[in-house]
C-alpha cells in the first residue's frame, strides 16, 4: 500500500520523523480499502475503512502538537495521554503505542492540516467534537489551559472543520469565566428565558452520549462529561435567573 511505501521512503531520507510524515501523506493517497479491526471501524464512515493504527497515529500526532504548544513537555500531560490510551486500548497495546508517541513528541515536522484532512475524510462530526474535547483535556491536565495551548487547539479545530460556536462551547467547559455557562449553551447573556430553555434542549441533544454509541467506551465517557457540563451550565443559568 502507498502509505507503507512512503513511510519507508521517508525513513530512508529523514529517519523516523520522515517515516511518520511519509505514513501520514501515504495514508491520504492510499485509496485501497484496508481491513479494519476491533471497535475502531465504528468511528469511521461506512464507505471508508482504516486500521486502528491509523487513528491512533493521527490522534497521537495531534496530542503532541498540544503538549508542545507552550514550549515545554509537561509530564502531567504525557501521563494524561497514557491513561487515556490504557483505558481505550489496554496496557500492553498502550505501552507499545507510547513507544511510537515518544518518537512523535520529538518530531517538529508534524503537520496538523494533513492529519486533520485525513481525519475529516474518515470520521463523523460528533467524533471530531470528541477529539477536540480530548485535546482540551490534555491541555488542562496540569490544572489550566495556557493561551498558547488554546490557540493551537483553535487551529486544529479549524482544520477539523468544527464550527466556531461548537469550539467556543467546548472551550468554555475548561475556561470558567463569568459567561462560560452561556458560551457552553452557545447563546448570549441577553438571551430570553425561553431562548435559554431552547438552547439547553439543542445542546443536550447535540452532546448526548447516544450520538456516539458507535464509538469505544472511552469516547462515550468523554461525551458524558460534555453532557454533564451542558446540564451544569443550564442549572447555573436557571439559578441565576430564578427559572423554574
Amino acid at each position: 500500500m502507498i502509505k507503507w511505501f512512503t513511510a519507508i521512503l521517508g525513513y530512508v531520507f529523514f529517519r523516523f520523523p520522515g517515516a511518520v510524515l511519509g505514513f501520514i501523506i501515504g495514508s491520504l493517497l492510499d485509496s485501497t480499502d484496508i481491513k479494519s479491526g476491533g471497535n475502531f471501524k465504528k468511528v469511521f464512515s461506512q464507505d471508508e475503512k482504516v486500521t486502528p493504527a491509523d487513528f491512533e497515529l493521527n490522534l497521537l500526532s495531534l496530542s503532541s502538537i498540544v503538549i508542545k504548544a507552550d514550549g515545554t513537555i509537561n509530564q502531567t500531560e504525557l501521563d494524561y495521554v497514557r491513561r487515556y490510551f490504557v483505558s481505550a486500548y489496554g496496557k500492553e497495546r498502550a505501552n507499545a503505542t507510547f513507544r511510537t508517541f515518544n518518537e512523535i513528541i520529538k518530531n517538529r515536522q508534524v503537520s496538523a492540516p494533513h492529519i486533520c484532512m485525513y481525519i475529516n475524510q474518515h470520521t463523523r462530526y460528533p467524533a471530531r467534537l470528541q477529539i477536540l474535547h480530548f485535546l482540551f483535556g490534555i491541555a488542562n491536565a496540569d490544572g489550566s489551559v495556557s493561551s498558547s495551548e488554546a490557540e493551537e487547539i483553535r487551529k486544529i479545530a479549524g482544520f477539523l472543520r468544527i464550527n466556531f460556536r461548537d469550539f467556543e462551547s467546548i472551550k468554555a467547559m475548561f475556561f470558567k469565566t463569568g459567561d462560560h455557562a452561556y458560551k457552553i449553551l452557545e447563546i448570549e447573556k441577553s438571551a430570553t428565558d425561553s431562548e435559554v430553555k431552547k438552547a439547553f434542549r439543542t445542546m443536550a441533544k447535540k452532546y448526548h452520549p447516544d450520538k456516539i454509541q458507535h464509538m469505544d467506551d472511552i469516547h462515550i465517557k468523554g461525551a458524558e462529561a460534555k453532557f454533564r457540563e451542558v446540564q451544569m451550565a443550564y442549572d447555573q443559568i436557571k439559578k441565576e435567573r430564578g427559572i423554574s
